[in-house]
């Protein structure tokens, strides 16, 4: 196994992603605890999408509406099946 040093280059590159992974699993944590409903490969992907310069705002709002459509489907289908 490679050294455990900071000038180590294989160390180096693996950094952005134990602190990615840290943050995901902060994220995860808040999200559970406000009861959002969100997985975290969910919550990895808006991470993601917020990285890339998508609007949170209008993450959430898709996230909402998404949910919205969802529930009308859901009570649509129950309502076929009696």
């Amino acid at each position: 196994a490679p050294p455990r040093s900071p000038t180590n280059p294989v160390m180096e590159e693996q950094l952005p992603t134990r602190h990615a992974l840290a943050a995901l699993d902060v994220v995860y944590e808040m999200s559970t605890v406000l009861d959002t409903g969100l997985s975290k490969s969910e919550l990895a992907i808006l991470m993601g999408l917020c990285e890339n310069s998508v609007n949170p705002e209008a993450l959430a709002a898709v996230v909402k509406e998404l949910r919205r459509e969802g529930a009308a489907l859901a009570g649509a289908s129950a309502e076929i099946s009696r």
